[in-house]
């Protein structure tokens, strides 16, 4: 047993311990509703995450947490259970090399070949922001040598705590070590206060972004159509190969015909029926 001392409450006990039953009863909820992977393996880690949500809700035990979760009062929870459980790992420019092969090869093609000034880039999965900026910054220095370009980011994820942050677009200043001087210096914006260095990105940037919360597992993606560009990368990773399969193909309903979809570098579309033709590894273009 472990104690939680609250303002309301001196003393309240907490069960330390999720039962099988009650991991079994999530696990199955997780995986049906949100498509995520939950093996017994994982017992351990979803007991300490929920841990916050027990001290939150001052209640004593995972059975009690588990009860309310599937009462008609716990709808609202099943929100906040999932941000605690879904992982949100992410950096600028991660995986670079996808954001040079955007600039040196996507962007001409669609702006000098197909005379298109204006495109449309979905970051699926987007966390906290990272991805949708880079993208942004990436489009916006291309901006600069092709006149009358303009474009416009979306970032979905499913955890409400991380989209806040990506809304709000201020990160530590440890975050963006890996953004090139110049491009620190066009995009982001120093906080005055020193004692907690914090970077925010730039206006411009952040009026070309937009967020909202989406659930790779419903049937249709509230989501705009005719995407010159997705970016779903290391998220199918959590998911077994028939979800990856309804996951890409749902994504691809909003990608126009010869649109560019990434992956992240462990994924693949090997064994699934999708509409891609493989442009190089992780990079495709819808059929």
């Amino acid at each position: 047993m472990v104690t939680q001392q609250t303002e309301n409450n001196p003393l309240v006990y907490y069960d330390a311990k999720l039962s099988d039953k009650d991991f079994d009863r999530l696990s199955k909820f997780i995986y049906q509703q949100y498509g995520i992977k939950m093996p017994k393996a994982k017992h351990i880690m979803l007991q300490s995450r929920l841990q916050k949500r027990l001290r939150a809700l001052q209640m004593p035990s995972f059975s009690e947490y588990v009860d309310y979760v599937f009462s008609p009062a716990g709808e609202t929870e099943i929100i906040s259970m999932m941000d605690v459980v879904s992982t949100n790992k992410t950096d600028f420019f991660r995986e670079n090399q996808h954001f040079e092969f955007l600039m040196d090869t996507v962007l001409p093609e669609l702006v000098e070949i197909n005379r298109q000034n204006y495109i449309k880039v979905w970051s699926a999965g987007c966390s906290s922001g990272e991805e949708p900026y880079t993208l942004a910054i990436v489009l916006s220095e291309y901006a600069r040598k092709a006149h009358g370009f303009d474009f416009q980011i979306l970032g979905s994820d499913l955890s409400t705590i991380v989209l806040e942050k990506a809304v709000t677009a201020v990160y530590p200043e440890e975050k963006v070590d890996v953004i090139p001087l110049e491009l620190k210096k066009k995009y982001l914006l120093k906080s005055k206060d020193r004692t907690k260095p914090t970077v925010r990105i730039v206006p411009e940037l952040r009026s070309k972004t937009s967020f909202m919360r989406l659930n790779f597992m419903d049937e249709v993606y509230n989501a705009p159509q005719n995407f010159d560009i997705i970016f779903c990368r290391n998220v199918l990773i959590y998911f077994d190969r028939e979800t990856q399969e309804k996951v890409i193909n749902k994504l691809c309903r909003h990608l126009r015909t010869d649109g560019y979809f990434f992956l992240g570098h462990s994924e693949s579309v090997t064994g699934i029926n999708v509409p891609l033709r493989q442009i190089r590894p992780t990079v495709f273009k819808k059929i």
